[in-house]
Formats: C-alpha cells, structure tokens, sequence
C-alpha cells in the first residue's frame, strides 16, 4: 500500500491541523495577563439622566410581563385581580427620558449577569412595593422561585436557576427603635404612656446582620416620620450612645441625625457592595389626607404644571413631605459612595395608577380610606425596576 496521502486526505490534513492551530491561539489570547476576558459583554454606555422626562401614552407599548397569577404580589396591589378600572390605560403610558433611551428589563439577561449574585431591599413599604415587581419580573425566568424569607428579612426569592436571591427587609426608620413604657405607675384607666425610642447610632435588628450577603442594596426611608404615624402623644425620643439627646430634636432633625448614623454604617459596613438610595415616592391625595377622605381616582397622569401645586412644600398641601425629606436626603449622602435613586419626578406625575379604593378586602377603604400611596402592581414600580436594572448593569460592568 502506497505511504503517500492523496490530495483528499492532505486537504483533511490541513484543516485539522489549521483548525488546531486556531484554538491553541484563542486560549493563549485568552490567558494573556494583557487581554480582557472573553466570558463577559461589553459594558454598557453610561447613562445618561435617566430620571427627568415625561409620559408618553402609548397603547402599542409592551405589556408588563407578568399579571395578577405572580405568587409573590401582595394582595391590596394587585390591582388586576383586584378589579381596577383602567389597568389597561395605566399600562399603556411609558416613560420617556430627555435625550436618552431607557430599555425595558430581559428578566433573562439580569439572572444571566447576576448569577450567583443577591439583590437586597432595606426600608419601608414603598421598598416592599418596589421589590414585589422585581420578583414577579424576575419570575418569568425561573418559574422555579421559590419564598425565602432568611438572614432577618421579611420577603423574598430564590432563583434556583440561576442562584440568584432577592430579599426586603422591613426597617421603616432604619434606626432601632421600641416601644419604651413610662416608668411611672398607671392604674388600668389610664392610658399607657411612653415614649418610641430611637437610637439613631444602631440599626434596627431587620438588617444589622446582612453585611457579606448582598451584592447590590436599595436602601429608603421616609414615609414613617409623620406625626399620624408617631402622634404626639406617643412619640419619638432620639438617643445615642444610649443616652437621650439633648435638647430633644424634633422629627425632622432627628431624621436628619438618622440619615447621618445610616449612611456613615452603610459605608463602613458595606464596602464593596453597589448600594443605592430610593428617593421619595410621592403621594397622590386630593381633597384631603389619607384619613380625611382624600382620594385618588384619576383616568391620566398628571401634567408638567400642575406638579408644583401637589408637591411644592409652599403651598403646604397634604402631599408636599416627598420633596422636603428628599432634601435632607440628599443633603446627607453628598460625598458618599451611595448612589441616588431619584425616582421622585417620574413618580410625581402617575396619580392615576394608586390601588385607590380596589384594595382586595371589603372593609379596607371604610378602615384605611384610599390607597393613594402604595402603587398598582403592574404599575409604575416596573419603570423603577427598568431604571434600576439600567444602572445596575453599567456600574457592574465598569467594576
């Protein structure tokens, strides 16, 4: 038999030892100490300021990707199941930044990035509306989610799938605060007075020990520093270094001094995390507080010039507190590595999509009044969520 290899094989030949060739070079690039790696996309632009805009109504626009069946909504948000009028018009408004494009979240591509990874939540109700979308966007990739409720928090998933966990934790002042009885005798027909004391130097027990678990922490706090919340009769008294202040602070200075503990704690403990701050998400009441019959049922958003008169702290009207702690806020974490969340301005105008009175129980509305503070869910929170994946993704990939 002839040793020679027909032009057949030597043409076989040389692909092999080509293609052979090829794969040694890609590994030898791929290990290089001056070459990137190939396992990870390019980082995104930059965004630019993606929390001033305006509403566009758009009936076409893509409708949100999960519906009332979502096994992590909460039940006076569920706004479909609950039998909202117009949830079709709520839907059909997308927001539109000046001069910059806001995607729409693939809950495929965010489990993809995140594998492995956990997003945290730590604040009031309004953070608990925010994560609830998260989770019921988040599900469509992973059917598989299940309720995790560890490590203190008070809601949350796992993703199996992709090892992903997202979790909220229930810390309406941030700070520790309790119940503090006077000590004084009191004879059953007395009222029991005391005091809530909060030491503005300790974070509440909710979050003290999530340090080392989360890669990426929204935090907020707000909507709990009111005097229906903590009236006068029963009310804050601010410590620290376990000792009353002196002179006692008022509630918004001692917010202040809150803020300052939280952040300076947040930075310390917190290090290498991505940490966000949520600004304040504005109420919708008209005609009225939530306790005085104010209502919010409107077909549409508000426009550009009526804002100012709803929520200018001038004019003094019920729903003015969202801009004046947002002052504080900001005021406080200039000069930390904590991001804003400015999602105030979008939210201002959306006094069309609150629960209102489809609150999912009878009596709720009799009870409670109007929910015009919490959000319908599909609603406005997924447009947080759009915008908070956005920033997420390029702060991530410029790490």
């Amino acid at each position: 038999m002839s040793s020679k290899l027909k032009p057949r094989h030597l043409t076989y030949l040389i692909i092999i030892i080509t293609i052979t060739l090829t794969i040694l070079y890609s590994n030898l690039l791929h290990f290089s100490p001056n070459s990137k790696p190939t396992n990870h996309s390019p980082s995104p632009p930059k965004p630019c300021n993606l929390f001033t805009g305006k509403w566009v109504f758009d009936p076409t626009h893509k409708k949100p990707i999960y519906d009332q069946t979502c096994p992590f909504h909460r039940n006076s948000w569920n706004c479909i199941r609950n039998q909202r009028k117009n949830m079709d018009l709520v839907s059909s408004w997308k927001w539109v930044p000046e001069k910059c494009e806001l995607d729409e979240i693939d809950p495929f591509e965010f489990m993809s990035v995140m594998k492995g990874k956990n997003v945290g939540f730590v604040g009031d109700s309004l953070n608990e509306n925010f994560v609830v979308s998260l989770l019921c966007v988040l599900r469509v990739a992973d059917l598989g989610a299940k309720k995790w409720k560890r490590k203190g928090a008070w809601r949350g998933a796992y993703f199996p799938r992709f090892n992903v966990t997202v979790g909220y934790h229930r810390a309406v002042l941030l700070a520790k605060y309790e119940w503090q009885r006077k000590q004084s005798e009191v004879t059953e027909e007395e009222e029991v007075k005391g005091v809530h004391r909060v030491d503005v130097d300790i974070p509440a027990k909710e979050w003290a020990d999530i340090a080392g678990f989360y890669d990426v922490l929204v935090f907020n706090t707000g909507h709990w520093w009111g005097y229906d919340k903590f009236p006068k009769e029963k009310p804050l008294a601010f410590y620290e270094g376990g000792k009353p202040i002196v002179p006692a602070p008022d509630m918004m200075d001692g917010l202040q001094i809150v803020l300052k503990n939280m952040a300076a704690y947040i930075e310390k403990e917190f290090p290498k995390t991505l940490k966000f701050w949520r600004l304040q998400s504005p109420r919708h009441f008209h005609g009225g507080d939530w306790n005085q019959n104010g209502s919010c049922l409107f077909n549409e958003p508000l426009k550009k010039s009526e804002l100012d008169l709803w929520f200018d702290p001038s004019n003094n009207g019920v729903n003015k507190e969202a801009r004046l702690i947002n002052r504080l806020i900001i005021n406080t974490l200039q000069g930390t590595d904590i991001e804003l969340l400015d999602l105030t301005h979008l939210s201002e105008f959306r006094a069309d999509a609150h629960p209102a009175t489809w609150l999912g129980k009878k009596d709720a509305v009799s009870v409670w009044g109007q929910d015009c503070m919490h959000w319908c869910l599909p609603g406005v929170p997924d447009t947080w969520v759009n915008i908070l994946w956005q920033l997420i993704r390029y702060k991530l990939g410029s790490r």
